[in-house]
């Protein structure tokens, strides 16, 4: 096979046997091998190839590539494996290993004994090893049976490829079925549409098609209907109507009449769907997110109807913190710290430059005062670290605050502090509690003891959580938590143009591009090309040279990922010209991107099995969550080290497709994060991305300096649009039915 196309995707077909296994992925089977072709050549292959060794023939197809430290590279992505044929081959593939049991010594007195045979003995007549001077009855099964499990493996790839499946997805599968696997998804082809094996429902519907399933057939009805739930939960939505329900999953399927009700009847019966009248309408949940909401509202509505007698000498004790914090609270910030002392669970609102942070501080203090255990935590690592620095204590993501865990059969979010092994501390405080979905507020919930107190701090007019739910709003609009809104801006922040403009925003009122003060700032550009360079010009000159501002310290955002000017585009330009390839920087190619040894780069999933340590403390933990960002420090044969705020975090090849350039990313990516400077691309937008609170978002995560390169008209239309996208969602109905209240407020 000659790789004269390497570095190009065009699809192609290699064959041969396996010469040498370089690297194998035990958890989910990625693969690194030699192969010898016909005609003599050997390539490098790659792909998840589980239990592959040496003596194997393979047909792969896939296309080639060229790896910047390695050379030529073939992807595969369909896998086509025949067992060893003839002694050498069998040989070869006894004694790489590749059999539990089974060594060199062992391989060469079996294959002198079977010849060519000794795989199908192996496997038909294990109790014929007996016949080799040393290996037991007991012995001779452990083989024979380690030997089947290798061939169910083998039969599940196979499968997998033969359907042009993600063979990623063997792993799992064989863990979760084992050698039944093949069969269980002949048998079942909708368990592939499980949302941790991450296949499209699209691929899952047509392989079941393939294997004979009928367009109405119950379970392709049910899965589509659990499909549509699910996916609208990625959309923020935490139900659907039945009617929009039914109506979506016949347009996804093309199938219409009873079998859809029945199905839906069926899942309820189950309980995989609940299905409820409330707010007006036949609500449908998925099961988990149904008793998220109701635990939410419950636990909720117990801690509103708390009254905590507040300390003897309130007032004289707010003074002492005064005193000590060197400020004197502004009416609402006072009122903030009063409630804090006499309220189980509070709300604490504001925009910026209101004093949220001050306030906050004054809660913490309070706490501290009373001898209460107060634990700080964020959605994010970077909200955390900033909750952190202000406050002057460690704060902790909420995952990790919870202890996140994953079981590695079901792929399911689990967290070890809970109802059964509670948090030990007296109050906790979440910042940026509008990026808190409805299962991340019911598991906090959850880890409370029964009298700790809870203290959400949030801007309402964010971005909501990319997960189900719009928590922090229906908290606010349900009335019935304690809540106090900050709204005076005070004197140093009205300095602020990035402050004035963001409350102006905010409020429907269009900056005031010639007059932007000096800290905001329009640069008009006509197109997508023009408004690029001149974000690659700032970020490499102008605000270093003119500014004091290097590129590290400076955060690029746009609305949208694709198009002229979205996330995409401007990381390659970015990276060009702000981290360009040199003799000494490792590099590594993944999908469509290139990571090098200085890029800034982002987390894109949470993922609870990735190990990581700090040298400078030495501390050591599991878990790295969808939005962290770091810097690459190095790149060499075993992968990517990236270094998250200090925490070191080694990807493994397999596992860069968790990572993305973050040069710049989307405004909904930076949520909970605040950066000394802030470009933001407004150019060749989606009009869905033209809202408000996308504008307001981007303009609050500037510290220092923002500048909005591209269109003023754009910008124009997004705070005209302050039409929020519906999300159903019951909580403020729920909240209100546990309290009984008609509303409770400062």
């Amino acid at each position: 096979m000659e790789p004269g196309n390497a570095g190009t995707m065009e699809h192609a077909q290699v064959e041969g046997t396996v010469s040498a296994v370089l690297f194998c992925n035990e958890e989910n089977g990625y693969t690194v091998l030699r192969l010898e072709c016909d005609g003599g050549d050997e390539i490098t292959a790659v792909g998840y190839m589980p239990s592959v060794a040496p003596g194997e023939a393979l047909e792969l197809e896939g296309s080639w590539g060229r790896h910047p430290s390695y050379g030529e590279q073939f992807k595969a992505e369909i896998v086509v494996r025949r067992m060893p044929v003839g002694e050498k081959a069998v040989f070869e593939y006894l004694a790489s290993g590749v059999i539990k049991g089974v060594r060199m010594g062992l391989a060469r007195q079996i294959v002198d004994l079977f010849g060519a045979d000794a795989l199908t003995v192996i496997e038909q007549e294990p109790e014929r090893l007996c016949e080799i001077r040393g290996v037991s009855a007991k012995r001779a099964r452990a083989i024979g049976e380690a030997f089947r499990e290798q061939l169910g493996m083998r039969r599940l790839a196979g499968f997998l490829s033969e359907h042009r499946l993600p063979l990623a997805t063997a792993m799992p599968l064989y863990k979760r079925f084992g050698d039944l696997a093949v069969d269980v998804v002949r048998d079942e082809p909708y368990l592939l549409a499980d949302r941790a094996l991450d296949i499209p429902f699209a691929q899952v519907d047509a392989l079941a098609i393939e294997l004979g399933v009928a367009g109405d057939d119950p379970q392709r009805v049910e899965a589509a209907l659990i499909f549509e739930l699910d996916h609208n939960a990625d959309n923020g939505h935490v139900f659907l109507p039945e009617n929009k329900l039914l109506s979506a999953t016949a347009a996804l399927i093309g199938v219409e009449g009873d079998c859809l009700t029945q199905g839906l009847d069926t899942l309820v019966e189950r309980g995989e769907v609940v299905r409820e009248d409330i707010a007006g309408v036949t609500a449908c949940y998925p099961a988990g997110l149904y008793g998220a909401e109701c635990y939410v509202a419950m636990r909720m509505g117990e801690m509103c109807r708390t009254q905590i007698v507040p300390p003897a000498g309130l007032d004289r004790l707010i003074d002492a913190i005064q005193r000590e914090q060197g400020i004197a609270y502004a009416q609402q910030q006072r009122i903030a710290v009063e409630i804090a002392a006499s309220r189980q669970v509070m709300l604490l609102t504001g925009g910026p430059g209101t004093g949220k942070t001050t306030s906050l501080r004054g809660v913490l203090a309070l706490f501290d005062t009373l001898g209460l255990e107060t634990a700080l935590a964020a959605p994010t690592g970077r909200a955390a670290k900033r909750m952190g620095e202000t406050c002057g204590a460690e704060a902790l993501t909420i995952h990790r605050l919870l202890e996140t865990k994953l079981d590695p059969y079901t792929g399911q979010l689990a967290f070890t502090k809970n109802q059964d092994d509670p948090l030990e501390v007296d109050a906790v405080i979440v910042d940026e509690t509008s990026m808190v979905d409805v299962s991340l507020m019911a598991a906090l919930l959850a880890a409370l003891q029964a009298d700790c107190r809870l203290v959400l701090v949030g801007d309402p007019d964010q971005l909501p959580s990319v997960g189900p739910g719009n928590v922090l709003d229906h908290l606010i609009r349900s009335g019935v938590v304690p809540a106090v809104s900050l709204t005076e801006i005070f004197r140093q922040a009205r300095e602020s143009a990035i402050v004035m403009n963001a409350h102006g925003v905010d409020r429907g009122l269009v900056p005031d591009l010639k007059n932007t003060g000096k800290d905001f700032f329009y640069l008009g550009r006509r197109d997508a090309a023009r408004t690029v360079d001149t974000i690659v010009e700032l970020c490499q000159t102008r605000l270093p040279k003119n500014m004091g501002i290097p590129p590290e310290q400076i955060q690029v955002l746009s609305p949208t990922r694709k198009r002229g000017a979205g996330t995409a585009t401007l990381n390659r330009a970015l990276q060009e010209a702000l981290n360009p390839p040199a003799g000494d920087k490792g590099e590594r190619a993944f999908g469509p991107y290139i990571f090098r040894e200085g890029d800034r780069v982002m987390q894109v999933k949470n993922n609870y099995d990735l190990f990581w340590e700090d040298p400078s403390t030495g501390a050591k933990d599991l878990g790295v969550f969808n939005g962290d960002i770091g810097t690459v420090l190095e790149v060499d044969a075993g992968g990517v080290t990236v270094s998250f705020d200090g925490r070191l975090v080694s990807y493994p090849p397999e596992m860069l497709g968790e990572l993305e350039p973050a040069y710049a990313v989307t405004v909904h990516k930076a949520q909970g994060s605040e950066y000394r400077a802030v470009i933001l691309a407004l150019s060749d937008v989606p009009p869905s991305l033209l809202a408000r609170g996308v504008l307001y978002t981007a303009i609050t995560r500037a510290r220092e300096l923002f500048i909005l390169v591209g269109s003023g008209e754009l910008m124009a239309q997004m705070v005209a649009n302050d039409r929020q996208t519906r999300r159903y969602s019951a909580l403020r109905t729920r909240l209100l039915r546990e309290t009984g209240q008609e509303g409770w407020s400062s």
